[in-house]
């Protein structure tokens, strides 16, 4: 399966903003950014005004310089953004607007700040609106939790300088000790001063890891598994080692406050220990050569299912990327505890509640790979493999987590994935979800809840459809 980042535009392509974005980000000015692609200023200065258009030479000579991924600059990292203002749009209070995809990507490509002010806007006006406990839970979800969230897949859930980093630290460690485990705790030990230990259930009831810095010691709870404890004596190793890295990307971010920095930390360090398991070239290289088996995957690194499922999301390195893949878990209540995309997805931000979607269907046979066509509302189509994942063993007598996960990517570059065999990818039948029954406008579903926002409820007591829910959209 090929993942090649050849781009080649069809026409002229404009994207001046664009490109006055990443200038920003790099903290360039106009002169700088010019002598360090070899053009003159004034040439740039008319890219940025949209009067020159972007040629191939310039986007390639512009992504080696700076390590960008092209799609930054040909639009197709907006593709979020875009879904996020037309979901704004369909707000009930906006209902009537003929405002079309066309023009919000143009809106976003031009004024992308402008976009991300209008989706605040549009968030705080949903917090207002409603005041009952189903908001006060999406309240305590948001803060910390979104902005975090928000900044990792504005990167696409990727960090070169981190990648980097663990994959010249994997190959100490392999060279040290043919145990993943043994090898990290070798050193902590050596270089940290730090010992590993795995204690009993009863020592740490409330606790599955513990940095107890009197003793020097680092406590993992019998209850994880071999992977669990591997990748959590990779979490402080992480902290041990790539703190520096870690911290400067937190100060590059900006977090609004301590909270959300510290998650930060936090999430960067999970990042890490990710990474050191399965080091980004050769976990590539098997990716591609076992067709994405989660099993197979699984075995060979000595990860969890959703430890690799989450890996997934992460590989965009230009020039060996993998299959952009989206990840949501949640749990038989429909309660949604995670989303990582590197690639577009409608549910990257909202959405995942539709009963038809096999993610809240793997409860039913647990353990076992679900696969299947979905499309949406818009005629995108994607391939979905769904399995059960359980969370750290419990005593006797206590509850074990339990969650599905999916992963899902775009219909188009899921050919070489070994869950696609046997299925008619291009004109197969797909089965038609939505984002929620709130922002699903689909008539005929008979598993509607409830109408769509805007639309006006139908009732006639002298007949019954098997749709229990009848709606007009309202002009």
């Amino acid at each position: 399966m090929a993942s090649a980042d050849v781009f080649e535009p069809h026409g002229k392509l404009f994207a001046g903003p664009r490109v006055r974005r990443v200038r920003g980000q790099l903290g360039l000015t106009q002169t700088r950014m010019a002598e360090e692609l070899g053009v003159s200023t004034s040439y740039l200065n008319l890219i940025e005004r949209n009067q020159r258009p972007l040629t191939a030479p310039f986007l390639l000579k512009l992504s080696q310089q700076y390590n960008l991924d092209l799609r930054q600059l040909t639009g197709a990292s907006d593709d979020r953004l875009v879904g996020d203002v037309a979901e704004a749009l369909s707000d009930p209070l906006l209902k009537g607007l003929d405002v079309g995809r066309a023009e919000v990507q143009e809106f976003v490509a031009a004024s992308p700040g402008l976009a991300q002010a209008l989706l605040r806007l549009h968030a705080a006006l949903r917090e207002t609106r409603n005041s009952d406990a189903d908001d006060a839970r999406e309240t305590l979800t948001s803060g910390p939790l979104e902005t975090v969230r928000a900044f990792i897949e504005d990167r696409r859930n990727h960090f070169p300088d981190l990648e980097a980093r663990a994959e010249a630290l994997a190959d100490e460690l392999r060279l040290a000790a043919p145990d993943f485990f043994a090898a990290v705790g070798d050193r902590l030990r050596a270089r940290h001063g730090l010992t590993v230990r795995v204690l009993p259930a009863d020592v740490m009831p409330e606790l599955l890891r513990r940095l107890d810095l009197h003793s020097r010691q680092l406590h993992l709870s019998e209850l994880l598994d071999a992977a669990s404890r591997s990748f959590q004596a990779a979490y402080q190793l992480a902290l041990c080692e790539a703190r520096g890295d870690i911290d400067a990307i937190v100060e590059r971010a900006g977090m609004p406050d301590a909270a959300a920095a510290r998650l930060l930390v936090q999430n960067l360090a999970n990042y890490f220990a990710a990474a050191l398991m399965m080091p980004y070239g050769r976990f590539h290289a098997a990716c591609e050569t076992t067709g994405y088996d989660l099993d197979l995957l699984m075995a060979r690194f000595g990860a969890g299912l959703e430890q690799v499922a989450h890996r997934l999301t992460t590989l965009q390195r230009p020039g060996l990327r993998g299959v952009p893949f989206f990840l949501i878990r949640s749990d038989r209540a429909g309660n949604i505890s995670k989303r990582f995309a590197a690639g577009s997805f409608p549910f990257s931000r909202h959405g995942g509640g539709c009963p038809l979607w096999t993610l809240h269907k793997a409860f039913e046979r647990p353990g076992q790979i679900l696969r299947q066509i979905i499309a949406l509302e818009d005629g995108s189509r994607y391939l979905s493999v769904a399995r059960t994942v359980r969370a750290y063993t419990q005593p006797f007598g206590g509850t074990r987590p339990e969650y599905a996960i999916a992963l899902v990517c775009d219909i188009r570059n899921a050919h070489g994935l070994v869950y696609a065999r046997g299925l008619d990818l291009d004109t197969g039948e797909a089965t038609p979800i939505g984002l929620g029954c709130a922002l699903c406008e689909r008539p005929h579903c008979r598993q509607r809840s409830l109408p769509p926002a805007g639309c006006r409820l139908v009732i006639d007591e002298k007949q019954r459809g098997p749709n229990p829910v009848r709606f007009s959209i309202a002009n």
